[in-house]
């Protein structure tokens, strides 16, 4: 196992940012809508929260929730927000598009990657859609992403750590394979030592309470009711301090 695992925690508020980083976490994915999987977050958003931490900050670059297949306005909504995060000081983007036969589109992220220098590019979990890992895995190859994150094709890294591994072993030193999907306090050891992986994703998110005192339970602002409105969901910085822990070898 590594000696020393680097946590990267998905987050999607500047404050959750700045937990992740007291927590002993070494880089952030900052999105918005964390509970529907992910998009591009505002301006604004990365602005600050470049400003609150000094940890690594790659930002989502996925403008909607559901498929990876990207008409073209979309596709030049992906380039300008790529644009931007630059601008405001990120330090990578995290990405993805996908073909309609499930394969890699790599004319598009040809041109996402090149938009993107000299920020890192990390292909997100678009791979796990993908209809077959090895060739993806050669498409990332082949267009030098130097990170992938992914779950293994499972629903979470632990039950995909089979394909981690073998990814790790094909990619060498040329990609870093950094699973990600459910990773816990309770699961983060056995996934790194079964693949010998050196980066991990995971949100290490803690319920808290709204301070709001006047509350309307009759009311909800989403159409998926995973939280009520006087929930919050964010990363906390005791949980993160925790699975680094876990993740250090004895």
């Amino acid at each position: 196992m590594p000696e020393q695992v680097l946590i990267e925690i998905c987050v999607d508020a500047a404050q959750a940012a700045v937990a992740a980083q007291q927590g002993g976490a070494r880089r952030v994915e900052l999105c918005a809508g964390l509970v529907e999987g992910g998009t591009t977050p505002s301006a604004g958003l990365i602005a600050l929260t470049r400003q609150s931490i000094t940890i690594g900050l790659h930002v989502l670059i996925r403008p909607r929730r559901g498929d990876f297949l990207y008409t073209d306005l979309e596709f030049e909504i992906m380039k300008q927000d790529i644009r931007v995060a630059r601008q405001l000081g990120a330090d990578g983007v995290v990405t993805g598009i996908l073909q309609a036969d499930g394969h890699i589109d790599m004319p598009r992220m040809q041109e996402l990657v090149a938009l993107a220098a000299p920020m890192s590019v990390t292909f997100h979990r678009a791979f796990d859609l993908a209809a077959d890992p090895y060739k993806a895995l050669d498409d990332l190859l082949a267009l030098k992403i130097p990170r992938l994150l992914t779950s293994g094709q499972k629903a979470t890294a632990f039950e995909g750590t089979p394909l981690i591994a073998e990814l790790v072993r094909r990619a060498g030193d040329q990609l870093v394979i950094m699973p990600g999907g459910g990773v816990n306090e309770q699961n983060i050891r056995e996934i790194v030592s079964n693949t010998g992986v050196t980066e991990i994703h995971t949100s290490a998110r803690s319920r808290s309470e709204s301070a709001m005192i006047f509350r309307r339970a009759d009311v909800s602002m989403s159409g998926t009711q995973e939280l009520s409105e006087y929930e919050l969901l964010a990363a906390d910085a005791a949980r993160v301090s925790c699975l680094r822990q876990a993740a250090v070898s004895v």
